[in-house]
């Protein structure tokens, strides 16, 4: 076993939101280890252009190698996938960079009444990378967008009243939801932080619909990709896996989504980069 393997792999979003995927990285891949950043000093990503997602996204990719020696990258959040994946590629070839992207394509698969939701938020709904996804699916359903400004900021305050207000609003906004002719089945969760918000949707959705993440696919290729190249954590080295957390904004925010969302007591330190 090479000692690259037993390297950590690092996964980054704007806030707490990647915190779904990494508890979908960490039930595929148990015995690797993790480093995860909030970059929540300098959130929201989803009212960010591009120029600046891409400049965050170099920063943090470069003090994931140069601090960490990272073997992959996980980039956890819709919107920095979008807009800076493709340049982060060419900046690292020689690194393994899995992005994640709105389960549109899952989403019209299990669909019956081809009518499918999409919440997301601004900046990811209007990326090419998106159009492009969207335009190739266009003859197989109906989709009905959503961009949700006020609810990522909300789950990361933890407040639970515009949590429920929001996502009320916005299922309000997006038209009728049920199994019958006409009537959204499926919805797509298109930022990393809905999942969080599940409860408060169904109040809006009902039991029936289905909710589509990106989480899962993200763990499967990411595990495809360092199986393929021998790149595995040692399983014998299992119970050492660790997870170490950052945050640019409030390290105790974070800390505690982690309690919360992933049942697990880890401390969180300041970055600044």
């Amino acid at each position: 076993m090479s000692k690259i393997s037993n390297s950590p792999i690092g996964v980054f979003d704007s806030g707490v939101g990647g915190l779904s995927v990494l508890r979908a990285l960490r039930t595929e891949l148990p015995q690797e280890r993790f480093v995860y950043v909030a970059d929540s000093g300098h959130a929201p990503y989803g009212e960010r252009d591009d120029d600046y997602l891409i400049e965050r996204s170099h920063r943090i990719a470069r003090w994931f190698k140069e601090r960490h020696q990272i073997k992959a990258l996980v980039v956890a959040c819709n919107t920095a996938t979008a807009a800076a994946i493709h340049v982060l590629r060419e900046a690292h070839p020689n690194l393994f960079i899995i992005g994640i992207e709105p389960a549109l394509k899952p989403a019209v698969a299990h669909s019956k009444t081809k009518v499918v939701g999409v919440m997301a938020t601004r900046s990811t709904l209007s990326s090419e990378k998106f159009k492009r996804l969207l335009t190739s699916l266009q003859d197989q359903a109906n989709f009905v967008l959503q961009p949700c400004s006020d609810l990522v900021p909300a789950i990361e305050a933890f407040d639970a009243i515009k949590i429920d207000a929001a996502c009320i609003e916005y299922t309000r906004a997006m038209g009728t939801f049920g199994l019958q002719h006409g009537e959204m089945d499926t919805l797509v969760l298109g930022c990393t932080h809905y999942p969080f918000a599940e409860h408060s949707l169904r109040l809006g959705t009902g039991n029936a619909v289905t909710f589509m993440e990106g989480g899962a696919p993200v763990a499967r290729q990411t595990r495809r990709l360092l199986e393929a190249a021998n790149k595995l954590g040692n399983k014998q080295l299992a119970e050492q896996a660790s997870l170490d957390l950052f945050s640019t904004g409030d390290p105790a925010a974070l800390a505690a989504a982690a309690h919360r969302w992933l049942g697990i007591n880890v401390s969180s330190r300041v970055l600044t980069v």
